[in-house]
């Protein structure tokens, strides 16, 4: 199978790619315009890989992704590339507009022009596997059941709805064209080759480097979390099994608020790193708010585990204890990120409106 791959350096899609080009015999084209958070080092040693290309390319180029189709003639789609901070989709939605939303429409059309030209046999083959987020399902009150595949759409941020907007062009496509599309939606995911602006990666270096580690409001919000290559696993095993017109909600069974996961980490680097200054837990600050943010996101991934043949390998202390691991074997790689690219200052502040 060939594969053309949508923000192949990006934390999730690199770990994708890592996945595919150790574990299978597909083939994989990655198209990546290489924005602030890509990093082609994440793909290791994949780019050594006679099965392995690259096109430097945005996806809402329309001429470049046709000619991405005709020139490679993929069997499938993965799209992972977007905008995926929520804190920068207060400061900047336009730009999560435009990839999100406009680059998801340009892809699409591309893929269905594409396919409209294949045999019958391929065009049955064929498949868009479009990689979402369970963000678009809004918040769960504290006793609510998880997200399920039916749960319906409430999404609450800039960047939440424009992933939810480009789940329903991706259906739409399918019911329109019968483009043979399918969505996956996830839940938060962690681990190696993280761009250091996520509450993991930004609390582990701020922690190493003795720095303050910023909690949200009281630190009760929860995630559910999935290691990525884990997820990666579950990715691929949709695209070979994943049924048009279908979703799969993908997680871990692994809830923690966000308090427990600050302090997991400060206890596994007390032991793995110990600060002569005392418990790395001294460091937590406790800072406003971010704007519009969602108390809870858990996903029941009971049909994906079943349709998919999957089971997450971590569990979240294993994954955690791993991560806090290689950020220490890898400080080069993201001290130079915090000298170049972002140096770790809170964002996503805008002032909210006051209804009188």
């Amino acid at each position: 199978m060939r594969i053309l791959l949508t923000g192949g350096c990006g934390f999730i899609g690199s770990a994708v790619v890592r996945h595919v080009i150790r574990h299978t015999g597909h083939e994989i084209v990655n198209v990546d315009c290489l924005t602030y958070a890509a990093s082609p080092q994440a793909l290791e040693h994949a780019p050594a890989s006679p099965r392995y290309r690259f096109e430097r390319h945005d996806i809402a180029d329309a001429p470049a992704m046709a000619r991405l189709f005709a020139q490679y003639r993929p069997d499938a789609v993965m799209h992972l590339a977007a905008e995926s901070h929520v804190d920068r989709s207060i400061d900047m939605p336009s730009t999560f507009i435009r990839t999100n939303i406009v680059g998801t429409s340009v892809l699409l059309d591309a893929a269905r022009h594409y396919w409209q030209g294949l045999d019958r046999a391929a065009q049955a083959r064929f498949r868009f596997h479009h990689i979402s987020t369970d963000e678009v399902f809004g918040a769960l009150a504290p006793h609510d059941p998880p997200f399920t595949e039916t749960t319906p759409y409430d999404p609450r941020s800039p960047y939440s709805a424009s992933k939810a907007s480009s789940d329903h062009l991706v259906r739409a496509w399918y019911h329109t064209y019968g483009l043979p599309t399918f969505v996956t939606n996830t839940t938060n995911n962690y681990g190696i080759w993280h761009f250091p602006e996520k509450l993991i990666p930004l609390t582990i270096i701020n922690a190493i480097m003795g720095d303050p580690l910023p909690v949200y409001g009281a630190g009760q919000n929860i995630r559910d979390w999935l290691f990525v290559e884990d997820h990666a696993e579950a990715l691929v095993r949709a695209l070979q099994h994943g049924q048009p017109g279908e979703t799969y909600a993908i997680g871990a069974r692994q809830p923690r608020t966000n308090m427990q996961v600050v302090t997991s980490l400060c206890a596994i680097l007390d032991e793995l790193r110990p600060d002569p200054a005392g418990r790395h837990e001294r460091l937590i600050r406790h800072v406003h708010d971010r704007p519009g943010h969602d108390f809870r996101y858990e996903i029941d991934p009971t049909h994906a585990e079943n349709a998919l043949g999957w089971r997450p390998r971590h569990d979240f202390e294993q994954g955690l204890r791993r991560t806090v691991q290689w950020y220490l074997d890898h400080a080069s790689w993201w001290q130079a990120i915090r000298k170049e690219r972002y140096a770790g200052q809170r964002l996503g502040q805008a002032a909210t409106l006051e209804m009188s």
